[in-house]
């Protein structure tokens, strides 16, 4: 890929940074599309994100932002769409005019990754994680119609939580007793190490439809790997992305199409190496 004045600049913010597979995704869509962009990541302390979005909206320049920022630069915005204001965190941003607009495709990823799974239609949702992550889970219920029960290793967290989403328009409760789900969710980090406890013991959970981890590994994570074993649909965090990603992609460059499958192909490639 050569850069020239007329490259578009994408990047994802963050810290950490280093490890998002948003990079490697991205540039191999402009290349599969001859699209001229090329897109980098950006590592940057918690007072410089204001200016960071400041000028990127200034120069046209266009991304997504990670872990710890998204609460922040969904105050940063000059427009939001009513999925990011309700989420309360902006995931993707791009400029019109010098404005700064955002949106969250995270909600679009967790509904796009259960369609995949199967789980359309699928009444009871069991949410494990109380933290960002699990903010856009809530929403995704809500679009869903889809009652959510909200398990954290503290009870009062679980029970503010379920508040806070059903301020969202969610049907939302602290999970309790031996409740078999529909579907479960886990937007803990629990996975992100061979070596972590699994979020939820996947014997209790037969009669389930369907398993979503929000977390990504090379060879999948352990939690999805038995899941599978059990019987279960289950896909790691790898879907979400590719998901969430391809409608970022679909707001960079109005009217392209993003590529799915390299888009998929390429995140594959970068847990391989």
């Amino acid at each position: 890929m050569e850069i020239s004045a007329r490259t578009r600049l994408l990047a994802v913010i963050g810290d950490p940074v280093e490890h998002s597979l948003s990079p490697a995704m991205h540039n191999a869509a402009c290349r599969a599309l001859g699209l001229d962009a090329v897109y980098v990541a950006l590592r940057c302390s918690p007072g410089a994100v204001p200016g960071v979005l400041a000028a990127c909206a200034a120069v046209g320049a266009a991304g997504n932002v990670t872990i710890p920022y998204k609460e922040a630069a969904e105050r940063c915005l000059t427009r939001k769409t009513d999925l990011c204001a309700r989420v309360g965190a902006c995931n993707t941003f791009w400029s019109e005019h010098g404005q700064l607009i955002g949106d969250n495709t995270d909600v679009t990823g967790v509904l796009a990754s259960l369609r995949r799974l199967g789980a359309d239609g699928a009444p009871q949702w069991l949410l494990i994680g109380t933290g960002g992550a699990a903010r856009a889970v809530a929403v995704a219920a809500a679009e869903a119609r889809a009652a959510l029960y909200v398990q954290s290793r503290e009870g009062g967290r679980a029970e503010q939580f379920a508040d806070w989403a059903k301020s969202r328009g969610t049907d939302a409760h602290p999970a309790r007793g031996d409740f078999i789900p529909d579907v479960v969710i886990n937007a803990t980090p629990l996975g992100l190490k061979e070596s972590d406890p699994l979020p939820l013991d996947t014997a209790r959970l037969r009669g389930l439809r369907a398993g979503l981890d929000l977390v990504y590994a090379p060879g999948e994570t352990r939690w999805v790997r038995e899941l599978r074993a059990a019987g279960v649909m289950a896909e790691d965090g790898r879907e979400m992305l590719v998901q969430q990603g391809a409608a970022a992609f679909n707001h960079f460059f109005p009217g392209a199409h993003a590529p799915m499958e390299v888009m998929r192909a390429a995140v594959a490639r970068a847990l391989r190496a």
